[in-house]
């Protein structure tokens, strides 16, 4: 599974970050980002990648598989 930000679409809310801190950072702006370059989720935090995702008002995480 692959998690990637949208920082375009991104609007602060932060969300995802209190969800799956261990995915997602911020910015001193509070715009999120992943935390691994190429966006890979380990398998045991899976769920939390797709709760984050699940729960962004601005629909900027994108999961896929691979």
């Amino acid at each position: 599974m692959k998690l990637v930000v949208d920082q375009d679409k991104c609007q602060g809310h932060n969300r995802c970050y209190m969800l799956a801190p261990e995915l997602i950072d911020v910015d001193d702006m509070g715009t999120a980002f992943q935390r691994n370059e190429d966006g890979s989720v380990p398998s045991e935090l899976e769920e939390k990648a797709q709760l984050a995702a699940d729960n962004c008002p601005e629909f900027a995480i994108v999961i896929s598989e691979g």
